[in-house]
């Protein structure tokens, strides 16, 4: 994990609210059609409509938090779902206790 990249993503108040969105998907995104949260996670569809952000952003956004390990990505067909990555918080926490 790359420290510069991790708070890089962590700084920006949107990437911060669809990461607490992710944390509860079931609540956040109760519209989803046909919602395999667990094993899928959320469309960036539905991200995008809740952030009411340009669709470019809203996967401008996630590349960030993909590329510092936060979250996962899931092709399925023409779809892109993205869950939490919970390890990659396992590894932010420990990096935190033990070099910060």
């Amino acid at each position: 994990m790359d420290q510069v990249e991790i708070f890089k993503a962590l700084s920006n108040k949107t990437r911060l609210q669809i990461l607490n969105w992710l944390k509860t998907p079931a609540e956040s995104f109760p519209e989803q059609p046909n919602p395999d949260f667990e094993n899928l996670g959320v469309c960036v569809g539905q991200i995008q409509l809740k952030s009411g952000l340009t669709q470019s952003t809203i996967s401008e956004y996630l590349s960030i938090l993909q590329r510092a390990e936060l979250v996962t990505a899931t092709r399925l067909g023409q779809w892109t779902y993205y869950k939490r990555n919970e390890e990659g918080f396992k590894k932010l926490s420990s990096m935190i206790n033990s070099t910060l």
